[in-house]
């Protein structure tokens, strides 16, 4: 053997190993697993999961408004130039006055008291009247605990509320978001199983008329044949591995939109395993003809969900010409001294209510109560189209399901007797019996069978996957 064959054994081995890699390496996805792995990985589901989240911070959020507030504060402050205030000159008899009636009454004042009256009896003696004098030290230290709490406000209530509907509210459109991705998957998936399934049934319809072709040139070798025959047998073969090649490239198509559709790494590998037989499930008798519920759909509990929060919003707005009432308080200690040894510390401490009760502002809330009611009746007759738009489709769904049954039925049917005209022209043309024409005709008559076949049984699962949807299933 030379070194070429070597090379292509070689080639034929690793070509081989590369596609078991493939194979083995590649996702598998049944319908199930592919509605799965969107519910996970789709970007609308982690956003509709976000605005859950979110929902429950607006509820902490809220609460906190009608929560007591503390806030500690502090600040220094150092007069470079310490200001200083004239004194009119009936002031001047203070340094008098305070020189013979402070030696009487320091020693009965503290010591921080009485530093600070002698800074100011020196500022008003050593300046008099002319210098002014001075109401405030070098250095200036705040320390303040602050206190603010909600007694009564009509707002904080309604609004806790609301901020609880919307939580229910997030998670209602949850459930919409789910339904949809799910529609879509379903909608994505069947088409690649279409496309797989007809690639199967054209492989083997080549494989079969590749036998026949090979039986009829072994026949023409033997003078039993004719060349037209093997003529006729090689051009529906040419056009059905043409048929094969296109619907290749069609899956390639689909499958890269289910990829997306799915969240799926487009560069991965994917490969559907259902079967289009195997997931025909006959619609219940009462899905065709009872009444069904309509607040089953998740819209419909939506836009409930959304009338709610339309009313607490009218409620809300309402609330605000409610009067509010706050309380409030302080707790400080202020450090004053030319130095930071010598100063003395002051406490301050208090309390208070502060009442708002709002008067006129314009008809600035009637205005915003009056666009909450629009809202609200937006909302509702947003509810009415709903409810009739769903009534529709519910009836359409029916009727095309039913007429979707009947068509597989048919089609199921006849494909059997085409696949029974063929086998018989096959049998009838190798004794000897029968034409090619024959043959080619009974072909053709089975490969439109069965693509009609194949359509209607996609035509089937998409009608009752519609039906399904319309009834809230």
């Amino acid at each position: 053997m030379n070194q070429s064959w070597y090379k292509l054994i070689l080639l034929f081995c690793l070509s081989a190993g590369s596609w078991l890699h493939a194979q083995q390496t590649a996702t598998q996805m049944s319908l199930e697993d592919a509605i799965n792995y969107a519910l996970t990985e789709t970007t609308a589901m982690k956003d509709a999961q976000l605005n859950i989240a979110d929902a429950d911070q607006q509820i902490i959020e809220r609460r906190a408004f009608g929560l007591p507030q503390l806030s500690a504060s502090a600040s220094f402050q150092r007069y470079l130039e310490v200001p200083v205030q004239p004194l009119p000159d009936a002031f001047g008899i203070f340094d008098v006055y305070g020189q013979a009636l402070g030696r009487d009454l320091f020693p009965l004042l503290e010591e921080d008291t009485q530093n600070a009256l002698n800074q100011f009896s020196s500022g008003a003696s050593d300046g008099g009247n002319s210098d002014g004098v001075s109401f405030f030290l070098q250095n200036n230290f705040t320390a303040a605990i602050n206190l603010d709490a909600m007694i009564f406000d009509g707002s904080f209530f309604v609004g806790l509320q609301a901020a609880r509907a919307f939580k229910i509210y997030t998670q209602q459109e949850l459930s919409v978001k789910r339904r949809e991705v799910e529609n879509a998957v379903v909608d994505a998936y069947l088409p690649v199983l279409l496309i797989q399934e007809n690639i199967e049934l054209l492989d083997k319809n080549i494989d079969n008329l590749s036998k026949l072709f090979f039986e009829t040139k072994e026949l023409y070798k033997a003078g039993f044949s004719e060349q037209l025959d093997i003529d006729r047998q090689e051009l529906s073969l040419a056009n059905l591995r043409t048929e094969r090649e296109n619907l290749v490239r069609q899956k390639e198509v689909a499958l890269s939109a289910l990829k997306f559709t799915i969240n799926f790494p487009v560069d991965e590998p994917l490969v559907i395993t259902d079967d289009l037989d195997a997931m025909v499930v006959d619609a219940a008798e009462s899905d065709l003809v009872d009444n069904y519920d309509i607040n089953t759909r998740p819209e419909i509990m939506l836009l409930d969900k959304a009338m709610e929060l339309g009313e607490l919003n009218v409620t809300l707005n309402r609330a605000n010409y409610l009067p509010t009432l706050r309380l409030f308080g302080a707790y400080q200690q202020q450090y004053q001294g030319d130095n930071l040894q010598d100063g003395f510390w002051a406490p301050t401490a208090f309390l208070g209510l502060n009442l708002n009760v709002p008067l006129f502002d314009g008809l600035e809330r009637e205005a915003k109560l009056q666009r909450a009611k629009l809202q609200l009746e937006q909302t509702r007759n947003q509810k009415q189209n709903i409810e009739q738009a769903i009534n529709l489709e519910v009836k359409n769904a029916r009727t095309n399901y039913i007429s979707a049954r009947r068509r597989y039925e048919s089609q199921q049917k006849n494909v059997a007797l085409a696949e029974r005209i063929y086998n018989t022209t096959q049998i009838k043309y190798r004794e000897g019996v029968g034409s090619s024409l024959e043959v080619t005709q009974a072909e053709q008559s089975l490969y439109t069978s069965q693509t009609n076949y194949m359509q209607g049984l996609f035509d089937l699962l998409v009608a009752k996957s519609d039906l399904d949807q319309a009834l809230g299933k």
